[in-house]
């Protein structure tokens, strides 16, 4: 039998011939992973300024997390819904104990979560609001990105995502980002809920003016209204709070979480939120094959565990001012503006730059790997673990390429 190696070049040409083409990555195969660097089949070492969309908070391979995995997988992976099994209450009282919620329900994908935020706050309204069946709306920005679903689709402003997919889900307005007085003249009697990003991550790290989600929690409450954060991406501490809607001291009815949930080994999704609105699911309305799955709370219960006990999330919140005023102070002829808090930050190019996407690769032969967003774009989201020194690693790349 054959030992030989497949190069990038054979392995990307594999992909491109039998792989359907719903993605155009840059073109480094990753063949290894620890921490912050990875590296590709002829082993070039390279720094990740992406951590996976924010679901590789807390390094790559990190060693507790992988020892749960293994464990756990030796234990047992799989009972499916219809039994119980020894992960799932204790993940559930984790979390809660942790957030203040009341109740956890779990599921895989962060699209998912959202679909079941969805559910929940339309049978809320339905049971509990008394918004007539089929009447009920729902509150949702221009630039957002809540994932790939056909209902999520259907109120992206997107077009690119829209098209071809329809007929679409109704029941949503769209409005726009960070307008808190569109929200207000909005809102009828059949709202059901205001679905909105803490910070547009796939948007391009768009950050909301000060006070916004601290007045759609005031539009909310007035109005028996949920207020639904996705904090897929935004939250278990890239900003530098444990969620990003800590950062304007407010609590929301139902918070949908992700990626990071998973500690980059496995998908695990979910929502918290209190017994009015959990209470209005019962057997049958809702459920998930693999959502809850004893291998996926095992990890999630390492992953948190991880975060919290390793100061990831101060990390975040400290070594973010310090990139952040790094990337400002850049003498770059094409950077139109750096946005950012925590560990999660843009910088957006001029129009005149060529866009992204070349710097993306000019930066890759530098050994450091991001990705554009939204043509102009540039996002930076390393894992949690990143050092002073690694941090100043980068930027001397990235000053060297946008020079």
């Amino acid at each position: 039998m054959s030992t030989t190696v497949a190069t990038s070049a054979q392995l990307i040409r594999l992909e491109e011939t039998y792989g359907a083409h719903n993605y155009h990555p840059l073109d480094v195969v990753v063949s290894r992973a620890r921490g912050v660097w990875v590296w590709d089949v002829e082993g070039n070492k390279y720094l990740d300024f992406l951590a996976a969309y924010s679901a590789v908070n807390q390094g790559h391979c990190h060693p507790k997390i992988v020892a749960a995995l293994k464990e756990q997988a030796e234990r047992v992976t799989l009972t499916s819904r219809a039994f119980r099994n020894d992960q799932l209450g204790p993940l559930c009282e984790e979390l809660c104990r942790l957030t203040g919620f009341s109740r956890f329900l779990p599921m895989n994908t962060g699209a998912e979560a959202v679909e079941t935020a969805i559910k929940a706050a339309r049978k809320w309204a339905h049971t509990v609001k008394d918004v007539p069946d089929d009447r009920g709306e729902i509150l949702v920005f221009e630039g957002n990105f809540h994932g790939r679903t056909t209902t999520i689709v259907g109120f992206s402003s997107e077009e690119q995502y829209r098209k071809g997919f329809g007929p679409f889900t109704p029941g949503f307005r769209l409005l726009p980002y960070g307008d808190a007085q569109a929200v207000e003249k909005a809102i009828t009697p059949e709202t059901v809920a205001i679905l909105v990003e803490a910070i547009q991550g796939e948007g391009g790290i768009r950050i909301p003016p000060a006070g916004f989600l601290r007045r759609l929690r005031e539009i909310a409450t007035a109005n028996r209204v949920l207020l639904v954060l996705d904090e897929i991406q935004s939250g278990l501490g890239r900003t530098g709070k444990l969620f990003c809607y800590e950062h304007e001291g407010i609590r929301p009815d139902i918070v949908v979480i992700g990626k990071a949930l998973g500690g980059g080994t496995v998908p695990v999704s979910g929502i918290l939120s209190d017994d009015e609105v959990m209470s209005v699911f019962k057997p049958g309305d809702h459920g998930s094959t693999f959502g809850g799955n004893p291998l996926a709370c095992a990890v999630a219960h390492a992953a948190i565990r991880a975060l919290v006990d390793e100061g990831m999330i101060e990390n975040s919140a400290r070594l973010g001012d310090y990139f952040l005023q790094h990337l400002r102070a850049l003498k770059s002829p094409h950077v139109k503006e750096v946005r950012g808090r925590g560990l999660w930050i843009g910088v957006e190019l001029k129009p005149e730059s060529g866009g992204a996407r070349r710097f993306c690769e000019a930066l890759q032969k530098q050994g450091l790997l991001c990705k554009e967003t939204h043509v102009n774009i540039i996002r930076f989201a390393p894992p949690l673990v990143i050092t002073r020194e690694e941090i100043d690693w980068a930027v001397e790349r990235i000053a060297k390429v946008l020079s």
